[in-house]
Formats: structure tokens, C-alpha cells, sequence
């Protein structure tokens, strides 16, 4: 008689894609910092909101070439090796995982949909279980023919953007006006979602409801699906290849960050420049001038999990990696969290400070989430085999609670 599926004991998980997903995960507050505390337009144009001057210009420029979609890339990856890895580990038993898997991205979508839409509009869980649906079919593909493919949904997203930005003198002036008006708001526009969200809970429902729609419908469709599917295809192919476990050579891992350091911080930085000389010409700034990262991205991303793989074949700072490998056990639970704590800070039902505090301060803050996150993950793991989302979520997709203290049988 076949089985029933279980959860991955811990035992038998990769520490390396571990210490990296838990790597990744505080990276990606980076950038949602600047979505939580400030209105969503200076996410996409920082000259939208808030001050660019002396430290507060740097935080933003570092950010934007260091981080800016790089860790939820790294993120993305690390999602498209966990769907082969399950597979592999189901099939290896003699058992289908499809319908494992299905169940996991229909949960996963629900959940996103719940988080978008009474937490937080940037919610990507929902684009990862949509996304997770459709790349399960390329799971059993070779190496190269899953880093073909994973080109070819990246390049879709940037052909799709580059096409819409060059059509822009063939708009008729309606469109372009209304796409305007969501990219680079008058003052009126950004002082009212500065009121919504700093009102009550209710009250900030009219603003996120709209945005997470859009987020998971337009936005879905004309990029994030293309980037987020081409970016898990490459993940599978790196997990196959070895890079996310720490198995390649030390001279592989430093020619990665060498092409981070070479190509992918030059191309995003030029593309800073490119965006001041066109002085955020909505929508130029963001179909053609977004180009730069999109690609710098991925580059960098990999210059990052190159960084975190050399670390992993050290045996220096092994108390980090252990924290931060337990993050990664529980980066569910964990990016919750990151959203619960932001906005009772920037949000009216909590201590109401969106659009109040510049970028330093919001560094600063994500330096004491970081320290928060690194201390009770591992504290937590003391006593319960999973987070209390991921054992939910577990319990959801094997259709039977899990055990979740430890002890339990």
C-alpha cells in the first residue's frame, strides 16, 4: 500500500539553500521598507517623495543597485529549486507529486491573496503560487534547457515593456494622461494616500483593494508573470547545477561575483543615470528606463548568492549562517511577520508614521526588524519543528496536522 507524502524532515534539508533563502529574505525588507512607509509611486520614481539629498540620495542609490529586485530574484530562484527538490524526493519514493504540488501553490495563492488584500498591496506570495503552477512542468528538464527557457520568459517581460514605452507617441492623450497621473501623482494624489493610510484599517481599503488588484492581474500578466516564471526556470537550473548547495568550486562562485562587480553594478548604475538625465519622464522612467536593473538584476543576484555560497564552504561566522538558516526555515512565517511589524509602525490602525520618516530612518528600522528576526527564529526552532505558518501550511497541503512541537511523534 503507497504512503501517504510528509513534510522534509530537517535533517534531510540543504543548509546552504537555507542560509540562503534566510540571506534573502532580510535583503527583500530593503525594499519593501520604501512600499510600507511611503507612497507607492516614489517605490518606482524616488523623486516622487521624500528627500534624495546627501545620505538619504546614498541610501537610495545603494539600494537600488544592490538590491532593488535582486533579493526577491534570489528569492525566486530559491522557489523554482524547492518545487525540483520536492519532486525529486516524492518521485524518488515512488510517488507522483503533483497533486502535492498543486495543493501547495492553491494554499500559497490563497494566502497571497488574504495578505494583499486586508495587510499589505506588495504581497509577491500570490504571483509565486501562480507561477509555481506553471514552471512545475518544466521540472524534469535539463540544465540548459531550463536556463533556454528561463531567458526567454525574462526577455518576454523586458520585450513587452520596451514595445509599450516605445508605442507611447501612438497613445491616445486619455491613456496617457490616466498612466501618468499612476506613475508620477500630483500632489493632491500623494497627500490623500498619505491620509488613507494613515487612517484606521477600513479606511485603507480603498487604496490597497485597487493595488493589490491591479497587482494581481495586470501587473501579473504583463510582467511579474515572465519575470518571476523565468527566474524560478533559472532557480531549478542553478539547484541542478549545484550553485545553491555550496558544491561548485571556489573559483566558480568568485567568477560569479566578478560578473556582478563587472557588468551587473555598472549596467544598474548607469541606469540611475539614465533616469536623472530624463528627469523621471513618466511613462519613459518606468517602460524603458527601468531596462538597466531588469537585467543588472540577475547579474547582481547571482554576484549575491555567490557571496553567500563561499561563506557556506567557510567555517567562519557559523552562529550567522545558523541564524540565518533558521530565518530560511521559517521565511514564511518570517515575511509575515516583516509585514505585521511594518505596518503597525507606518499605518493609522498602528503608530501612523507613513510618509513621515526618510530613508535613513527607514534603514534603521530594518536594521532592528533584522536583529528581531535573527534572534527568535532560532529560538523559536528550539521548540517547534516548523513556523506557524509553514506548519499551517504544511497541515493544509497534506490535508492532516502536522506535528509542531518538538517531541511530538
Amino acid at each position: 500500500m503507497a504512503h501517504k507524502p510528509t513534510p522534509t524532515p530537517p535533517q534531510q534539508r540543504i543548509d546552504a539553500l537555507d542560509t540562503l533563502r534566510g540571506f534573502a529574505l532580510l535583503g527583500i525588507l530593503l525594499m519593501n521598507i520604501g512600499y510600507f512607509s511611503m507612497p507607492a509611486a516614489a517605490y518606482f520614481a524616488p523623486v516622487v517623495y521624500g528627500d534624495l539629498g546627501e545620505l538619504n540620495g546614498w541610501v537610495w542609490r545603494l539600494t537600488h543597485v544592490l538590491v532593488d529586485m535582486k533579493f526577491m530574484a534570489i528569492f525566486s530562484m530559491l522557489f523554482g529549486a524547492g518545487v525540483v527538490l520536492m519532486s525529486q524526493r516524492l518521485e524518488a519514493d515512488g510517488r507522483s507529486p503533483a497533486g502535492l504540488h498543486y495543493r501547495r501553490m492553491l494554499w500559497l495563492t490563497l494566502f497571497g491573496i488574504l495578505h494583499a488584500h486586508l495587510l499589505w498591496m506588495g504581497d509577491i506570495l500570490y504571483w509565486y503560487g501562480i507561477c509555481g503552477m506553471f514552471v512545475y512542468l518544466f521540472r524534469r528538464k535539463s540544465p540548459l534547457t531550463l536556463i533556454v527557457w528561463g531567458i526567454a520568459f525574462l526577455s518576454l517581460t523586458s520585450l513587452i515593456m520596451i514595445a509599450t514605452g516605445l508605442s507611447v507617441p501612438n497613445w491616445p492623450p486619455g491613456m496617457l494622461e490616466f498612466i501618468n497621473a499612476d506613475l508620477r501623482p500630483p500632489p493632491q494624489d500623494i497627500a490623500r494616500e498619505i491620509a488613507v493610510y494613515q487612517g484606521g484599517w477600513l479606511e485603507q481599503m480603498q487604496e490597497r483593494v485597487p493595488k493589490a488588484l491591479e497587482m494581481q492581474t495586470s501587473t501579473l500578466v504583463f510582467w511579474a508573470f515572465g519575470r518571476v516564471s523565468g527566474l524560478m526556470l533559472l532557480g531549478m537550473a542553478l539547484f541542478q547545477l549545484g550553485v545553491f548547495s555550496a558544491q561548485r568550486s571556489t573559483r566558480f562562485y568568485w567568477m560569479l561575483i566578478a560578473l556582478a562587480v563587472v557588468v551587473g553594478v555598472p549596467v544598474a548604475s548607469y541606469g540611475i543615470h539614465y533616469q536623472f538625465s530624463i528627469d523621471w519622464q513618466a511613462p519613459q522612467f518606468f517602460f524603458l528606463g527601468t531596462q538597466f536593473n531588469y537585467w543588472a538584476s540577475v547579474l547582481v543576484s547571482l554576484g549575491w548568492v555567490a557571496a553567500l555560497m563561499l561563506l557556506c564552504h567557510s567555517q567562519k561566522l557559523a552562529a550567522l549562517k545558523q541564524r540565518l538558516a533558521a530565518i530560511g526555515r521559517t521565511a514564511f512565517s518570517n515575511y509575515i511577520l516583516q509585514t505585521l511589524i511594518c505596518t503597525t509602525i507606518f499605518y493609522g490602525h498602528g503608530l501612523g508614521y507613513f510618509g513621515q520618516v526618510e530613508r535613513t530612518g527607514q534603514l534603521g528600522i530594518v536594521v532592528a526588524i533584522w536583529i528581531l528576526q535573527l534572534l527568535i527564529s532560532p529560538l523559536w526552532l528550539q521548540r517547534f519543528r516548523y513556523g506557524p505558518l509553514e506548519w499551517l501550511w504544511r497541515s493544509l497541503t497534506y490535508w492532516k496536522l502536522q506535528p509542531f512541537k518538538r517531541g511530538q511523534p
